[in-house]
């Protein structure tokens, strides 16, 4: 079984080149690559940092396990009631 499943959501720590300063975002697995430790996904959430048009909302991101800082089931954001 995989170390993360499509869904699933990862925080990831984003470093901006230009100015060193990290933001935090949420990327959504498609599927992820265990032996090269990369998670390839979608990113979910508006970014703060302006990345050149790079990166936004939805672009397609493939991440590297080192980057991540937390992990979430999908199931950890529906509700309860």
């Amino acid at each position: 079984m995989p170390t993360y499943e499509r869904g699933d959501y990862v925080k990831v720590e984003f470093q901006d080149e230009t100015t060193v300063i990290s933001e935090w975002i949420w990327v959504r697995v498609h599927h992820c690559d265990d032996e090269r430790q990369l998670v390839f996904g979608t990113l979910g959430n508006q970014l703060v940092n302006d990345y050149g048009g790079k990166v936004e909302l939805g672009s397609e991101l493939a991440v590297s396990y080192s980057q991540i800082r937390e992990h979430k089931k999908a199931s950890d954001f529906t509700s309860k009631n």
